[in-house]
């Protein structure tokens, strides 16, 4: 056993290693391994010297291999000790599982301060860079407010600046000619192909900053395309570049400042030196050239925009100073004073102050509350302005303002009709459309938002029938059909009630929506009950059902019971008379088989259960037509045709209303002429006395037993009575025939 076996263990051999950094590598793992485990699971002074052994540097695995190969004693001491080297390794692996998560740990909670750290470190700087845009703005107020009281220190400034070219970027601004800066914009604009029109020449427009930029999807992230900004002292022109012109553009797009927002984004690497402008509904994404650029671009949009407020102020504070009325010529009219005296009043009334905070922060201000979706809040600042401007004339600083007043209006208009959209979540119910209902009403737009809260609710409806699953019978889906159906249509009658409280034209609109809506209810209606063929009973117990819940509806003063009549009609006329046809074909096939024999039913209870059935039907005195024994003396066919006749005259005045009357009382008289016509002809024909004398005791029992009956059941039922009937019953033949003729006359 002192010899190595290699065949017998090849999982213990150890090719030779090709190189000293294998050999290495396996020397560092083995130590790394008896580092992490400290006593090992060899147990006592074997694992202690295993340990050792492990942690030497001079360790070879190939030869310890061979010389443990040389010294086992067999398989078992190889198979202990391979048993004690997995222990040592099962025991490493957990104790750098243990450190990786511990360190993993440390990692995460790191990230996480850096994370807070950066976080607040943005909105320092964002709070920062506000600071110095309010001192500039504030320094800027003040060096104006200097100018206009102190005329000569204004001119000493400028021509200080114009002598001075390092001044700062306002100064210089405010040094400039308005010549050449109109002539520096019509240069530059003169590149870019289609804004000639769009950018009408006005006297105070002029060029601020311009530069190249790379515009990028604000979803994905991707490179659109290359453009050149064009900033202006009131607009922002967004230019393409043109493939095969170098320096020249076309027009892409025009934002004014006044609706214009500004945001940096963060740089995340690739994607940097990008900031965002906000024109709502809308945003674009732009990428400068460094983040040196980025900064200049950022600064002077915001300076912009606040030159831009500042001298829009000032303009309407002018406007709003009261203007001393020009001297009129001497005339010599005598009625020229009292023309002035009712002029003058109107001179003071244009004057209207409009420089209120509240106002010129309005757009603003409507913009955040459509971003925020505070719709109430919007309508609230409207009729807020609506008030304060009722008794106001409707001067040019009026009109402007009214314009961007209503392009908001526009845009909350738009946001309120998609909030009101099919397309929108259908879930939670007519009052889910109760904001956005109330605030169109608000705006004016009542017309428009009856008609959306009925297409929403339409939509809604038509949804909740559709998910209805048709399974089991056909009552219990018209039961749960009716449910869904009638309870949607009384939540919207309340609802449109309280919307619409005050608008007594819109409930023309909410009759129309209601006939529509039946129709689709009595499609799905006629398609289970009526397509399927149903028996005459069942389709009789869906309509009484569908009538017991239309009823519900006359809660709120809305009876639709004639409409689903008007859309009924036609298909329950036609299970009359396909349930008719049905009964005069059995009773002719009972006809053309009758041997005009007396019933014997064999048993007292076959006889018992008869009496009740014919007591069902109304006929009282049966008990004069039965026999000894079990005996009935009347025919088989015509009790099978009593009961029958009178289960469908049943079933049909469940169905009946006035428009049907008709169609019920033709369809009685020809299935009772069938039976009639058979007695009649037997009577004509039969030779036999006693068959003859038991065709006069049917006879009798038809005439004077079950016509009766078919009258007063009829007549309660419809509540008047029926002329054709009796004229039947009056009748002592319906029809007469040949006496030599052996054919029947129907």
């Amino acid at each position: 056993t002192n010899n190595p076996r290699p065949s017998s263990f090849p999982a213990l051999r150890t090719p030779r290693p090709r190189t000293g950094l294998r050999s290495a590598a396996q020397r560092g793992g083995a130590a790394a391994m008896a580092m992490a485990l400290g006593e090992g699971g060899g147990g006592g002074g074997g694992g202690s010297r295993l340990r050792r052994q492990l942690e030497s540097g001079g360790f070879a695995a190939g030869e310890y291999v061979k010389q443990l190969s040389q010294q086992s004693d067999g398989d078992r001491d190889l198979q202990e000790h391979r048993q004690r080297i997995q222990a040592l390794s099962e025991e490493t692996a957990q104790s750098l599982k243990r450190n990786v998560y511990q360190n993993y740990r440390q990692f995460i909670e790191t990230a996480r301060e850096i994370s807070y750290l950066e976080s607040e470190m943005y909105q320092l700087s964002h709070i920062l860079t506000e600071q110095k845009g309010i001192m500039e703005a504030v320094t800027q107020a003040l060096l104006l407010q200097a100018d206009r009281d102190d005329p000569a220190l204004g001119a000493r400034r400028a021509a200080a600046a114009a002598a001075d070219p390092f001044l700062p970027l306002s100064a210089k601004e405010a040094a400039v000619s308005e010549e050449g800066r109109q002539r520096t914009l019509t240069t530059l604009l003169e590149k870019v192909e289609g804004c000639r029109d769009l950018l009408p020449e006005s006297p105070g427009k002029y060029l601020v900053y311009n530069g190249d930029l790379v515009e990028y999807d604000a979803d994905h992230m991707a490179q659109i395309q290359r453009v050149h900004a064009f900033l202006m002292n009131d607009c922002l022109l967004v230019a393409t570049a043109l493939p095969n012109r170098r320096g020249a553009y076309r027009y892409d797009a025009l934002y004014p400042l006044d609706g214009l927002a500004v945001v940096n984004v963060k740089d995340n690497p690739p994607m940097k030196d990008m900031f965002k402008l906000l024109m709502f509904p809308e945003s674009r994404i732009f990428q400068a050239e460094n983040a040196k650029i980025k900064k200049e671009w950022l600064e002077v949009l915001e300076e912009t925009k606040r030159n831009r407020a500042l001298s829009e102020k000032r303009r309407l504070e002018q406007e709003a100073l009261p203007r001393p009325a020009p001297t009129p010529p001497e005339s010599t009219n005598p009625f020229e004073e009292d023309e002035e005296d009712e002029e003058e009043p109107s001179a003071e009334e244009e004057v209207v102050d409009l420089s209120l905070e509240w106002i010129q922060e309005l757009p603003e201000d409507l913009d955040v509350c459509i971003a925020q979706r505070d719709f109430e809040g919007a309508v609230d600042l409207l009729d807020k302005l609506n008030e304060y401007l009722g008794d106001k004339p409707v001067s040019q600083p009026v009109k402007e303002l009214r314009a961007k007043v209503d392009e908001r209006v526009r845009q909350l208009t738009d946001v309120l009709v998609f909030e009101l959209s099919p397309d929108r979540s259908l879930r939670g119910g007519p009052r889910a459309t109760r904001r956005a209902v109330s605030q169109l009403i608000r705006l004016g737009q009542s017309t428009k938002a009856c008609e959306l809260f009925l297409k929403n609710r339409a939509a809604a409806v038509q949804t909740a029938i559709r998910q209805l699953r048709i399974e089991g019978a056909t009552l219990l889906y018209i039961h749960k059909l009716c449910h869904v159906f009638f309870t949607s249509l009384l939540e919207t009658a309340r609802e449109f009630e309280t919307d619409f409280a005050g608008n007594n034209g819109c409930y023309s609109a909410f009759v129309v929506w209601a006939r529509s809506s039946m129709r689709m209810f009595v499609d799905a209606f006629s398609k289970q009950v009526f397509d399927s063929k149903e028996s005459l009973s069942t389709a009789a117990e869906c309509v009484k059902v569908a009538k017991e819940h239309c009823k519900q509806l006359s809660e709120i003063g809305l009876d639709l019971t004639f409409i689903i009549h008007a859309l009924l009609v036609k298909d329950i006329k036609g299970a009359l008379q396909s349930y008719k046809d049905i009964i005069i074909e059995a009773t002719k096939h009972r006809n053309s088989e009758e041997m005009w024999r007396k019933m014997n039913l064999m048993t007292p209870e076959a006889l018992g259960k008869l009496r009740e059935e014919m007591r069902s039907c109304g006929v009282g005195n049966f008990d004069q037509y039965t026999g000894d024994d079990c005996w009935v003396n009347l025919s088989y066919t015509v009790v099978a045709f009593t009961k029958q006749t009178m289960a469908f005259l049943e079933e049909a005045l469940k169905l009946y209303f006035p428009e049907l009357h008709m169609v019920l009382l033709e369809s009685l008289v020809e299935i009772i002429l069938v039976a009639v016509q058979h007695v009649d002809y037997s009577l004509r024909c039969e030779q036999d006395p006693e068959k003859k004398a038991f065709i006069r005791q049917n006879a009798s029992f038809l005439y004077e037993t079950v016509l009766p009956v078919v009258e007063k059941r009829f007549e309660e039922g419809v509540g008047k009575p029926a002329k054709q009937l009796q004229d039947l019953r009056n009748a002592s033949r319906l029809m007469r025939v040949n006496p030599e003729s052996t054919t029947s006359v129907v």
